[in-house]
């Protein structure tokens, strides 16, 4: 289906190009903080950063022979550097380019989630306000049980989204390393300066210590955090699935002009998007179990989870801005019945208000066994027949014996289910 997905920069960052430039900004900085120990002289350093240009084309003609992306990388900079590119490469293994190179974009892919997850956040603002008082029946089991507002739904959605935010930001310190230490990490033939210099310029912290890669926990816990605000957004998203079901009808995500829900039944309006992002989801979460798969390496390296990560970060990364997306559009556009919510919960015909009677009768007396028989009877000829609820507590022998007609109505209003909202507006920081 074609979306309007109108934000290409994740998809950049994942680009062969972005790739390379990544790994050729690693290089040039090397050379400068060799430069800085007197290693390598700075006027090759000037020529180095001059020349330098990519060649993707020219990049995979050389690795189809040599079968070696980063020294396919290293000789097409050689040919168009010339004799100064002796020093590219110095004292270095290809996963300190690499590695570091991925963590920057790592680290540069959690910083769009974060704008796509402060859009989503804005939004539910607004409609934990807009719907502060907006009364609805609230499910457990898919079981009516009490009121609530779709104000206190959406400030919920609104403070797990706040957690979503915190972990993207947790995920992008964890990935904030860069390693230039060598072959099996011990600066055999660079220097710790090196490194520093390089991460400082790239706006990363050397890994404390690290073998021929940067260790793969970090990766795990980056991409277990996209599969967790993935997973909150198929909540959300299974939510809307739910209210937007025929017999409930009380929100729906937008339906455009024009657009079409059947190729058979044209009166057909389903939640669509919601359930792409339910089942996208999935994919988060299985390609955060492949990151688990990567933690365990041979010794100080393997590549086993090379070709993994080629695959799931860039994919992952991706799908996820596209869900944050289509989630705030969804949100955004959220159609919300306030008229309805009131019917399904008045279609009950006042069993919701049964915990509320059953406390009143404990209090006039009775034991919690003795008064949760009288309501659960009156609820069950409820469910079964077509009096209300009052009818029916009235109409038993003991409930008519303990509770008026005046005090059920007392108990059965709406607003005595709403008098802490501020409470939850107040501890979420929107009071």
């Amino acid at each position: 289906m074609i979306d309007r997905y109108t934000r290409p920069e994740m998809g950049k960052l994942w680009s062969e190009e972005t790739k390379y430039q990544t790994w050729l900004e690693v290089e040039i900085l090397a050379c400068e903080a060799w430069a800085e120990l007197g290693k390598i002289p700075r006027e090759a350093v000037a020529e180095i950063r001059q020349k330098a240009r990519i060649d993707i084309a020219r990049i995979l003609e050389i690795e189809s022979k040599i079968r070696h992306d980063v020294v396919a990388f290293t000789t097409q900079l050689a040919e168009v550097i010339g004799p100064a590119s002796k020093y590219v490469h110095m004292g270095l293994t290809s996963n300190d380019i690499v590695d570091t190179a991925q963590n920057v974009r790592m680290v540069r892919a959690a910083d769009l989630l974060l704008k796509g997850a402060k859009r989503v956040l804005a939004i539910l603002r607004r409609m934990a306000l807009d719907y502060k008082h907006t009364v609805m029946i609230g499910r457990t089991h898919g079981i009516h049980a009490e009121p609530i507002t779709f104000g206190l739904k959406c400030l919920l959605w609104r403070e797990e989204f706040r957690r979503h935010a915190d972990r993207l930001r947790r995920a992008r310190d964890i990935m904030r390393v860069g390693k230039l230490s060598g072959v099996v990490g011990t600066f055999s033939q660079s220097k710790p300066e090196v490194e520093e210099y390089v991460c400082r310029q790239l706006g990363l912290k050397p890994a404390p210590i690290a073998t021929q890669v940067v260790q793969r926990d970090r990766h795990a816990e980056y991409m277990a955090t996209l599969a967790i605000v993935g997973a909150g957004i198929e909540r959300i998203a299974t939510e809307i699935r739910h209210l937007q079901r025929t017999e409930v009808r009380e929100a729906a995500e937008p339906f455009g002009k024009g657009q079409k829900g059947s190729s058979a039944m044209p009166h057909k309006r389903n939640p669509e998007i919601c359930e792409r992002l339910t089942g996208q989801a999935r994919i988060l979460r299985a390609n955060a179990l492949a990151a688990l798969e990567n933690v365990t390496l041979w010794h100080e390296r393997d590549i086993s989870h090379s070709s993994v990560e080629r695959v799931i970060i860039p994919d992952s990364t991706i799908l996820l801005d596209y869900m944050l997306d289509r989630l705030a559009w969804v949100l955004d556009g959220l159609h919300v019945d306030a008229r309805r919510m009131r019917e399904n919960l008045e279609s009950t015909r006042g069993v919701i208000f049964s915990q509320p009677v059953m406390l009143a009768l404990i209090q006039k007396g009775l034991t919690r066994e003795d008064a949760y028989a009288i309501v659960q009877r009156a609820a069950m000829k409820t469910w079964d027949g077509k009096k209300t609820f009052k009818q029916n507590l009235l109409a038993d022998r003991e409930g008519r014996r303990y509770l008026a007609s005046r005090a059920i109505d007392r108990l059965m209003r709406v607003e005595n289910y709403l008098g802490e909202i501020e409470t939850f507006y107040r501890r979420c920081g929107l009071a």
